[in-house]
């Protein structure tokens, strides 16, 4: 197998090399094929089940996976034809050390589930997990917005709120795996209760499950002044982040971001500006992720081509 940038010559039985790339939120589940030069070959997504029973969630993601694997494309159509040699799969946290156990306080069937496992019997297929805004660091880390910088922030502003932190052109991973959960940064000293049994986390006050909470409409509803607030939110838990960590770039991504579109990155921007007033800390931007939709399963698709050492290696193995 062949890294990404050597040319593309990678083949089993005459056929092209690829990650099987699987990205489970609160809101859908998805699963795709991802080449070693970080293009997505393929994908599929449905709805995430809405249910209290693990069992019931994990198989209807068995059977995404199969229909990805066999060959089936969005809307049935067939896809480019490729080999899955890897696996990687990008989740809500937190999560035991190593992925091992997944706990997504947006899948509440989820707790303590033994994903990783699962997906490698079903498949098997060597394979990885990772959080899934850490794993969407690695896909713009990779080929999207982040691929010159070494330092940078990637958010996900969607059903939740999650980062994953480069610095010094390593990801962060901290003791459990966790590090980057910029969703529960605090925002509103005594704000609205977060899934976490926190008050004013970022996640409580700009997620889509928040806004829909504040307005008792679904965020694609939501006024001007909802899109922009969430935007503020969100650029004051940057401004933290920035300040910490000296991180001169922050790339986002997900349905609320990209869906408020210019109200929020402009607002985003402003309260970052306004915060982050240190002389290294001036000049930091919050930018539109570079992947759009198919950053989750890009990024996934990286956490398994790195575990593997076949491509995003410029972030160095997983420890």
């Amino acid at each position: 197998m062949e890294s990404a940038g050597t040319g593309f010559s990678d083949l089993v039985g005459g056929q092209r090399e690829a990650c099987l790339a699987i990205d489970v939120g609160g809101t859908k589940l998805a699963a795709g094929l991802v080449d070693p030069a970080g293009l997505l070959l393929a994908r599929r997504q449905v709805p995430t089940p809405t249910t209290p029973d693990a069992e019931v969630l994990f198989d209807e993601l068995a059977r995404l996976v199969v229909d990805v694997l066999g060959g089936t494309g969005c809307g049935g159509t067939e896809v480019p034809v490729a080999t899955a040699v890897a696996c990687g799969i990008g989740c809500g946290g937190p999560m035991s050390a190593g992925g091992e156990l997944v706990s997504p306080l947006n899948i509440p069937a989820w707790r303590a589930f033994p994903l990783r496992g699962r997906i490698a019997r079903l498949t098997g297929l060597p394979t990885a997990l990772d959080n899934d805004a850490k794993a969407f660091a690695l896909g713009e880390g990779w080929v999207g917005a982040a691929r010159t910088s070494d330092d940078f922030l990637a958010m996900v502003v969607s059903t939740g709120v999650g980062g994953g932190i480069v610095l010094d052109g390593r990801l962060l991973s901290g003791a459990s795996g966790n590090a980057g959960h910029i969703g529960h940064v605090m925002v509103e000293p005594d704000g609205r209760l977060c899934p976490c049994g926190a008050r004013g986390c970022l996640e409580a006050e700009a997620s889509g499950l928040a806004i829909a909470a504040r307005t008792g409409r679904p965020p694609v509803e939501a006024p001007a002044e909802e899109r922009a607030r969430a935007g503020r939110m969100v650029g004051r838990a940057v401004a933290s982040a920035v300040n910490l960590l000296d991180i001169p770039l922050i790339v986002v991504a997900g349905s609320v971001a990209l869906g408020f579109g210019e109200v929020f990155f402009q607002a985003a921007n402003a309260e970052l500006a306004s915060r982050a007033r240190l002389a290294f800390a001036v000049g930091s931007q919050i930018v539109p992720a570079g992947l759009g939709g198919d950053g989750p399963l890009i990024g996934a698709g990286a956490v398994g081509w790195r575990a593997v050492g076949v491509a995003a290696t410029r972030f160095g193995k997983p420890k």
